[in-house]
């Protein structure tokens, strides 16, 4: 099947739920909050025409509490500049995107404290299932696009298979010390290939001077290998590979496996967006956070469920519902004996305004 297909975050309010497991993102997501700000109070330019409908989009929004704490900052900022500038507040229409496996049903049930919140205002909140790596909206509407920790997602698995069709990242399922360089390639040609198409999808759907507004795990050293890149994946890797040396999973499961996830480096990111040509950088900055700080995860279980809460969609299709049980009590295991290393994830946020000449799709 289908990366699209597959791909969710775990639904409902469960344990295991990716509501209650995502406090990191929320934490994250609050770092960002003074950048994002800057991003929307820049919409309200020197000399621009007041906005009668301001069209906010969140792609990849899940169904955790993030999203209309990102609606809320919106809002906030908006009716600042509008006071400042002595002009009538906008209504706001915000789209909620995620693809078609989303839990809407979660997420919507979060909105009912927002909308008692701000009923003196026009605010519209709709759902927009469908990938991001194509076309979501209309041409030349878009005011403002937000997106956390989803564009690192790859619209397809890279072919990792030579000519005689055996695996070419064997025994694992990133990019790790092991893997040969073709492995690398692939990964960073699908994401140039991806990356690229969504800025041009997104051009076309914004106003000129509109702003995207990105956060994503990125990594600091042009390597592939650092520890950064890995996180997540190569712990769950290895407690795959305890679960095939018990024989309760067979090795060609492991090597048939690859995530379809890629963590890019600064210098990628800046070249995509150069090549694409659709935007200009106006914010492309990088805060490193490590993994075990307990800022964000206070223990070990709390991570491995966190590391669950975006994996097990995937896994579960791919190695089977059964072993999931015994496979995420591994992962925590793994790390409990790993609690004394470092690894460090990268917070990355990139903001890109709207060029005036844009191409045609």
């Amino acid at each position: 099947m289908e990366v699209e297909e597959l791909l969710c975050m775990n639904k409902g309010d469960g344990e295991n739920s990716y509501l209650q497991n995502s406090e990191n993102s929320q934490k994250v997501a609050a770092m960002a909050k003074p950048a994002l700000e800057n991003a929307v109070q820049s919409l309200f330019s020197k000399g621009f025409l007041p906005y009668q409908v301001l069209n906010v989009a969140d792609l990849g929004c899940s169904s955790g509490s993030e999203t209309f704490s990102v609606v809320e900052t919106v809002i906030q900022n908006v009716k600042i500049k509008c006071k400042e500038l002595n002009c009538q507040i906008p209504e706001f229409q915000f789209y909620l995107n995620d693809l078609t496996g989303n839990d809407f049903n979660t997420l919507f049930r979060g909105s009912s404290n927002f909308t008692e919140k701000y009923s003196d205002l026009h605010c519209f909140v709709m759902g927009s299932p469908g990938s991001f790596h194509g076309r979501l909206f209309p041409k030349n509407t878009m005011h403002l696009i937000y997106s956390s920790y989803a564009i690192q997602w790859l619209s397809k698995v890279p072919t990792l298979r030579d000519k005689e069709g055996f695996p070419l990242n064997k025994g694992k399922m990133y990019i790790s010390d092991t893997s040969p360089p073709v492995v690398k390639e692939a990964y960073l040609a699908q994401f140039q290939e991806d990356f690229g198409f969504f800025l041009k999808c997104r051009s076309q759907e914004m106003i000129q001077n509109g702003r995207v507004f990105l956060i994503f795990h990125g990594r600091v050293s042009e390597e592939h290998t650092t520890k950064e890149t890995c996180v997540g994946w190569e712990p769950l890797t290895e407690a795959i590979a305890e679960l095939v040396s018990q024989g309760l999973i067979s090795e060609e499961k492991l090597d048939s496996f690859d995530a379809p996830d890629y963590v890019p480096s600064l210098q990628e990111v800046k070249d995509i967006v150069g090549k694409e040509g659709s935007f200009e950088i106006e914010v492309l900055e990088t805060f490193p956070i490590e993994i075990g700080d307990k800022e964000f995860w206070s223990n070990e279980e709390i991570l491995a469920k966190d590391i669950r809460s975006f994996t097990e969609s995937l896994v579960s299709y791919h190695f089977g519902e059964e072993i999931v049980e015994k496979l995420y009590a591994q992962l925590t295991d793994s790390w409990l004996h790993k609690k004394n290393q470092t690894r460090e994830g990268i917070l990355r946020i990139l903001q890109v305004k709207r060029a005036a000449a844009v191409g045609n799709l």
